[in-house]
């Protein structure tokens, strides 16, 4: 009996030696562990101190940091990214998340309903920035804020399904948006610095805002998988609330003192109004935004629906290009064609906006041609690329003219017409695009949409050649008048009356030379 009990304490000994060994080797590992997290945590943190340092010295660059530019992109920046995740977060939930026959029904409401307020923008939200022009940081602010508020609404609709709660929420997200980068633009000019034009300042907010949506996308993807919708909504609920902090902390000389006279009727743009310079760029970038959206929403459904050579088997060893690899080169091609869009516009500095408008569309039209002619899965990157490019090229170049030419007192109304009129353009070209892509013919819907641009680039031109003849006859009638009435005005021909000599006798009448 007492050897068993010796065994037992032998054996209890033995147990209790390895059990404290297992919790040393434990101590051991969650130490190594802990380290190692620490270590990689201040990696990181440096790693994010040297891309904020890097990143800083790139926005403030140029005197930006003095004029406050380098703030305003910054704050764009962070706008973009939270537009960004809100888009990532709506996917699953309002297009992607149905099969392809009811997101064709759900796609075209949205469209649809997105006509109605972008109808209304230009006449409200335009003079309503314009009347608050001397606290565009505080409209600024309420756009983020609002924003906020509405993540927050729509973060509660996604877990029972509320679909007109997500759809009124996104459609308000995408106004505000709209009112944001309305009033963005119209204070460009208050933040320029001496060193930089408004084209290459134009494209340096592009360039930050494009990159920063770029990152945040599949940020936001990953955060929706792991997480769900309503977490990722709920993030861009936070953003959205800090970055109206940032908004209202931009310098002073954001706000523009009121310059008109109290009682004045307020005065918003049209079309009619803006000038025959703004109107051609306005015009030539609704035909792109028509096909921009077009091309979006006809080639996704084509491909969701294998209706393309590369899927359908009539292209042989092109079996790689599955329905989610296409998709993602299309989406890659597009964003890289937006940031060659804006380093080219950086390139270009001021020359001649008016022209690079038009030299956008002209390539847009020659590349859609082309497409429809070869039309494959490296025609269709081409153009996705070309499309896109070509879209923030213009709209940086029209963004430009429109700070130029129009006025303090009333730019945020025409840029309020402007982004009206693209949004409508984009809406239309998607539903056109939407209803084409039923012919599941790729032919078809890129020979219509190529003959409209080939007819919308001809008219500008016509309509240009026009205004210069009539400017040129102009100048023509005033030197022909201004030659005829010389004689009668001026004793001696020329451009002044002739100087007086040093020992002019003053006592006689002056008489002509030439007589």
């Amino acid at each position: 009996m007492e050897g068993g009990w010796d065994r037992a304490r032998e054996i209890s000994r033995r147990v209790a030696r390895g059990a404290a060994d297992a919790g040393r080797a434990s101590v051991r590992a969650s130490r190594a562990t802990a380290s190692g997290t620490v270590r990689a945590g201040k990696a990181t943190a440096k790693g994010a101190r040297k891309v904020g340092t890097a990143t800083r010295r790139l926005t403030y660059a140029n005197g930006a940091g003095r004029t406050g530019l380098g703030r305003l992109i910054e704050l764009s920046a962070g706008n973009s990214a939270s537009d960004a995740l809100v888009t990532v977060a709506l996917a699953s939930t309002v297009f992607f998340g149905v099969p392809v026959g009811e997101a064709r029904g759900s796609v075209a409401l949205y469209l649809v309903i997105t006509m109605v307020p972008f109808a209304l923008l230009a006449p409200f939200v335009g003079p309503i920035l314009d009347r608050f022009r001397s606290g565009r940081r505080y409209v600024m602010a309420g756009t983020l804020f609002g924003r906020g508020l509405l993540c927050f609404a729509m973060a509660a609709a996604v877990g029972p399904g509320d679909l007109p709660t997500l759809f009124i929420g996104a459609l308000g997200v995408l106004v505000l948006s709209k009112a944001y980068n309305v009033s963005r633009a119209a204070i460009m000019p208050s933040v320029l610095p001496a060193d930089i034009t408004l084209v290459s300042a134009n494209a340096r907010v592009a360039l930050f805002t494009l990159v920063s949506a770029g990152v945040a996308v599949p940020v936001g993807a990953g955060l929706t998988a792991w997480l769900g919708s309503a977490t990722v909504l709920r993030v861009a609920m936070v953003a959205f609330l800090l970055l109206g902090v940032v908004a209202v902390r931009l310098p002073r000389h954001v706000d523009s003192p009121e310059l008109e006279e109290e009682g004045a009727a307020p005065r918003w743009r049209t079309l009619l109004k803006v000038g025959p310079a703004v109107a051609e760029a306005v015009w030539a970038n609704v035909a792109i935004r028509v096909f921009s959206g077009f091309l979006l929403f006809f080639l996704l459904f084509l491909v969701q629906d294998a209706a393309v050579p590369w899927l359908a088997g009539g292209v042989a060893g092109d079996s790689f290009f599955d329905v989610p690899r296409t998709i993602a080169l299309l989406a890659g091609a597009a964003g890289l064609g937006g940031l060659a869009g804006a380093a080219v516009a950086n390139w270009t500095r001021n020359n001649a906006p008016q022209l690079i408008v038009l030299v956008t569309l002209a390539v847009t039209v020659a590349t859609a041609i082309v497409t429809a002619i070869f039309f494959g899965i490296w025609a269709a990157l081409a153009i996705s690329l070309v499309t896109a490019f070509a879209q923030e090229l213009g709209k940086l170049a029209l963004d430009a003219i429109v700070q130029r030419e129009i006025g303090e007192e009333v730019r945020s109304s025409t840029f309020g017409v402007v982004e009206a009129m693209l949004q409508l353009a984009w809406v239309f070209g998607g539903l056109v695009g939407l209803v084409l892509s039923l012919t599941q013919s790729s032919t078809a819907g890129l020979v219509t949409l190529a003959a409209v641009l080939t007819v919308a680039l001809g008219w500008l031109l016509v309509a240009r050649g026009r205004r210069v003849r009539a400017a040129r006859r102009k100048l023509h009638r005033q030197r022909a008048e201004a030659a005829a009435e010389a004689p009668a005005d001026r004793p001696w021909p020329g451009a002044g009356d002739p100087p007086l000599p040093d020992t002019l006798d003053t006592t006689k009448p002056l008489t002509n030379p030439n007589a």
